[in-house]
C-alpha cells in the first residue's frame, strides 16, 4: 500500500507573507560570553541537571 503524497505549500503573495512576518516582532536572546557551565557530566545523554546562577 502507498503512502499519499506529501503535500506542498507554495507561497504566491509574498508581499503578505512578508508583511505577516514584520507584524510577528522580534524576538531577540542575548547570551552573555561569561556565563559558565558548573553542572558535573552524569554519563547519561540529555540535558544536565545543575545550572551555573
Amino acid at each position: 500500500m502507498s503512502r499519499p503524497a506529501k503535500t506542498t505549500y507554495k507561497t504566491t503573495n509574498w508581499q503578505a507573507y512578508n508583511q505577516a512576518l514584520r507584524q510577528r516582532g522580534s524576538l531577540t536572546v542575548w547570551f552573555d560570553p561569561e556565563m559558565q557551565w558548573d553542572a558535573v557530566p552524569s554519563g547519561r545523554r540529555g540535558r544536565q541537571q545543575a545550572y551555573s546562577e
